[in-house]
């Protein structure tokens, strides 16, 4: 009898066993720490992935504000664990990943991005032939500055971001000067006003990008990009090449983040989806209500983020 117990026992620990591997919550622990650069479209991809990470898998996420250059600095000195959105950075990619071997990419993050020159639409609407690079002195006059002085302004971000502009400017022989505006909020800003009141503005400017949503901006044609006409920083005299934008993480969180980096490679959504994150963070939700509100309708999307 007590041999039947026993057998009985045991198979029920074995039940038990396999039953509790089944519906084991997922393995969680840790804290996960994603760069926020300064930018609206950064911001939504970095809220969407971490509430994820806290919501899904139990992770703790530490949200650090820091621009591009000092993301990558991060992750060599352990305060950055993941990039959500890399443009391109092919000298810092070298530097380490390459030589340092202190980060890898973790895939591309499924958008397209585009950096390039505008003015607002009516503009190009007014003066058809704006959009062509070669046109541009002939209308130097109307986009001067106190800032500019004689030349005419082209208005940049944030001086840490990617920006070939001064070199472009000086090797295409254009009459114009770069003044650098701070942030994307004052580039936003600046194309509101001069949408509104009709005021002349040439600005450095990127897709995707929430704010095409709720104006028109006209693209100027500069030289076409080929593969190569950027190799040497100082001669550009080309277009930004068209990018498919990455995420980098730490080789530790790469060798160690288990679920959360398995997570981060997963993750991978449309122009169209970061903008309606980041049009709502405009529209008066916080970066996480906004978060919130696209995975409650999204599911579908992101369930095939999950780790297995």
């Amino acid at each position: 009898m007590r041999r039947q117990l026993a057998g009985v026992a045991a198979a029920l620990l074995l039940l038990t066993a396999c039953s509790g591997e089944q519906e084991a919550p997922p393995q969680t622990g840790g804290t996960v720490k994603i760069a926020i650069n300064g930018w609206a479209g950064y911001e939504a991809s970095a809220a969407v992935l971490g509430r994820l990470l806290e919501q899904e898998l139990g992770y703790e996420v530490r949200r650090v504000e820091l621009n591009e250059a000092e993301s990558w600095e991060g992750l060599e000195k352990g305060t950055v664990d993941v990039i959500v959105e890399n443009w391109g950075h092919e000298a810092e990619k070298k530097t380490y990943i390459e030589e340092r071997k202190v980060a890898v990419s973790a895939g591309r993050n499924g958008n397209k991005g585009v950096i390039g020159w505008y003015v607002p639409q009516w503009m190009a609407d007014r003066y058809p032939d704006i959009t062509d690079w070669r046109k541009l002195n002939k209308y130097a006059h109307l986009f001067k500055t106190d800032k500019s002085g004689n030349f005419g302004q082209l208005l940049d971000g944030d001086a840490s971001y990617v920006t070939n502009d001064e070199a472009l400017v000086r090797n295409l022989g254009l009459d114009y000067k770069v003044v650098y505006a701070g942030s994307e909020k004052a580039l936003i800003r600046a194309a509101k006003l001069a949408t509104r009141r009709r005021t002349p503005l040439l600005m450095y400017f990127y897709e995707p990008q929430w704010l095409f949503t709720q104006i028109k901006l006209a693209k100027i044609n500069l030289p076409p990009y080929a593969i190569g006409c950027d190799a040497d920083a100082a001669k550009i005299a080309c277009d930004y090449p068209p990018y498919l934008l990455d995420k980098i993480v730490s080789r530790r969180f790469a060798d160690t983040g288990g679920r959360a980096y398995e997570l981060v490679r997963n993750f991978t959504w449309t122009n169209d989806q970061q903008n309606a994150v980041a049009d709502d963070m405009t529209g008066g939700l916080s970066a996480d209500q906004a978060a919130r509100k696209w995975i409650e309708a999204n599911k579908i999307v992101w369930k095939d983020w999950l780790p297995a």
